[in-house]
């Protein structure tokens, strides 16, 4: 159940009750992300997000902020993604109107002190070695920056350190001013709350008429691919970490629900065919997993693994085995059966969180312009059939577009790709 609304500025409202819990979570979420920086200003989302938490007009300091949302309790950070900013707080329910003023004040009236902007560069730089040092964390970066080569959607959030170092305070300022728009806003409420009310008191705090703008569209990916590619990042490692995948769908076509569940069969779980294959039956990994990431305007199916890297070949092989099965066999409708129950049941393990509710109506909304209520989420999944996946399997599992990631003791690109030609 979730309701959708306009506050009195445009910004789009988007509320879901959940009576049966005592905590409401106030999100924000803001499009704008790394695809949409040009490549000299790569990293500034990331570094926006972080400034609006350094003070504001009414809480000139971090610490004022900070001390108000710890009094209660609440639950608060934010994150930057690729094409969108969010900005979050959990409390008990009777601090709802706390929750929303502390959130207003830090997206409205932001004091972008050049102090604090220049302390956060060091803070930032350190969280880009944190995940430099971390390849668990980094592969996802070097596999995006080989699928979406030349394009905004490989840039990494973070940016490079230069650019962290070289932004300038009028610069920051001026890209919040052109993208933080009240078109480009949502404000979500979940949990519980007044509902009868709560348009009135979001309004209060939210529903003035300020940074209106207009939309600012970002370049869409398009595909040029005709063999395949590798992305190596060499380092003296244990453990080899992997990414392998092709280029799919954008996140508004219907055969994301076919490919969503090829996916889990593949490598969804414990009980996935290359989890099985992989780990249980060769020992060549720790972990395997099959996925999707989805954009407005493309996608990409990915492997990813951390492996035994002096057996790394023959898992690759093992990999290009399983994608070739699934493209020329299918699979079983006792493995669709069983993904569509996995699926449901994450599902609705989830939406029982009122942040997590929230979030994931809320992206919906702002990133493909719709809302789908998990029962009808559920009734597509449902009606996949076991043709839909093999279809879906044919139309990815094309090797002529495959895309490697690695992080290892490995520098030619040639023994990887070989086996894909």
């Amino acid at each position: 159940m979730f309701k959708l609304d306009t506050l009195n500025n445009g910004i789009t409202l988007l509320t879901a009750p959940l009576k049966e819990t005592q905590a409401v979570t106030v999100l924000v979420l803001v499009k704008v992300g790394s695809r949409y920086e040009p490549l000299k200003l790569n990293g500034i989302s990331h570094f926006i997000e972080h400034l609006l938490f350094k003070g504001t007009g009414k809480r000139p300091t971090s610490l004022d902020i900070t001390k108000e949302l710890d009094g209660v309790g609440a639950d608060y950070n934010a994150f930057t993604a690729k094409d969108h900013t969010g900005y979050y707080v959990k409390v008990e329910k009777e601090h709802l109107k706390l929750a929303l003023d502390i959130v207003a004040d830090m997206l409205f009236n932001p004091l972008f002190p050049k102090a604090e902007m220049e302390k956060e560069r060091g803070v930032i730089i350190e969280e880009i070695n944190m995940y430099e040092d971390n390849p668990l964390m980094l592969i996802g970066d070097i596999f995006e920056s080989c699928i979406f080569s030349g394009h905004a959607l490989g840039q990494r959030i973070s940016g490079p350190k230069q650019n962290i170092k070289n932004l300038k305070q009028e610069t920051i300022v001026d890209f919040y001013q052109k993208h933080y728009l009240n078109r480009r806003l949502l404000v979500g409420i979940g949990g519980n709350f007044p509902a009868q009310d709560i348009k009135k008191i979001v309004n209060q705090y939210f529903g003035a008429k300020r940074l209106a703008g207009q939309k600012r569209p970002f370049s869409k990916f398009v595909l040029k691919q005709r063999q395949p590619k590798a992305n190596l990042h060499y380092k003296d490692t244990s453990q080899a970490q992997l990414a392998l995948g092709l280029p799919a769908f954008k996140n508004t076509d219907p055969r994301f629900y076919p490919l969503t569940l090829l996916a889990v069969i593949l490598g969804g779980n414990m009980s996935s065919r290359l989890f099985l294959e992989i780990r249980e039956k060769r020992g060549l990994a720790y972990f395997v997993r099959a996925g999707v990431n989805l954009y407005e305007d493309t996608g990409a199916f990915l492997v990813q693994a951390g492996l035994e890297k002096s057996r790394i070949f023959e898992a690759v092989k093992v990999i290009r085995e399983e994608l070739e099965k699934a493209r020329e066999k299918g699979v079983t409708a006792e493995e669709l059966k069983r993904a569509k129950e996995f699926i449901k049941g994450k599902l609705v393990l989830q939406l029982e969180d009122s942040a997590s509710l929230i979030s994931w109506l809320g992206e919906q909304r702002l990133l493909a312009d719709k809302v789908e209520s998990a029962e009808t989420k559920l009734k597509k999944i449902n009606a996949v059939t076991l043709e839909d996946v093999k279809k879906v399997a044919q139309q990815i599992f094309d090797f002529k577009k495959i895309n490697l990631g690695l992080i290892g003791p490995f520098k030619e690109k040639s023994r990887f790709l070989n086996i894909f030609n």
